[in-house]
């Protein structure tokens, strides 16, 4: 099923766009508190189509995921009553019944994995609002462990450079499906 190939036919129109660095700011602030598509579906065709901006724009991905995150924990901390109907009605309850449970056991590290992994960064950033974590160690966790995840996919691209592009367009949808996948075997593996 072709779902990823045609989200990445309009993030590569976005990322030829002269205002593409306000998107990418947009989706990645938007995805760490409520939006469902990551940034690096965005991050890594900018950088294919601008390699030398890539510093640049995994910058400004971190940069507005923090702020993102900051905002999805402002959700758990003093909104969940007007959020928990939308995180079931999206599907999100047993992730984050999950993200909470992995807070109580490993605290700073399961904020610091969701923002390497696939894991749906926001459904941590929810869970330690709601259990009120310290916000050093949040801003700590989630600036080092989203910067790890779009500084890597900046730099593969980057080394790899416009020659890996058509590779990306090529198998998108298998990578997707793989990422949609793996975070279905991580969850089950945890639960």
């Amino acid at each position: 099923m072709k779902l990823f190939s045609p989200l990445y036919e309009r993030v590569m129109h976005w990322a030829a766009h002269p205002k593409a660095k306000w998107y990418l700011a947009a989706l990645s602030f938007m995805e760490s508190s409520f939006f469902p598509i990551p940034t690096v579906f965005m991050l890594v065709p900018m950088v294919a189509a601008k390699p030398k901006q890539g510093w640049q724009l995994a910058l400004i991905a971190t940069v507005t995921s923090v702020l993102g995150g900051l905002l999805g924990y402002l959700i758990g901390y003093a909104l969940i009553e007007i959020a928990m109907p939308l995180i079931i009605d999206f599907g999100y309850l047993d992730e984050f019944d999950l993200a909470r449970e992995w807070f109580a056991e490993w605290g700073f590290w399961a904020l610091f994995l969701a923002g390497v992994s696939p894991i749906p960064y926001k459904i941590f950033t929810i869970a330690a609002g709601t259990l009120s974590m310290h916000l050093i160690p949040f801003v700590v966790a989630s600036l080092v462990g989203r910067s790890i995840q779009f500084f890597l996919a900046a730099g593969l691209i980057m080394l790899l450079g416009p020659k890996f592009e058509p590779v990306v367009r090529r198998y998108v949808d298998w990578f997707g499906w793989s990422t949609v996948i793996l975070a279905i075997v991580i969850y089950l593996v945890m639960h």
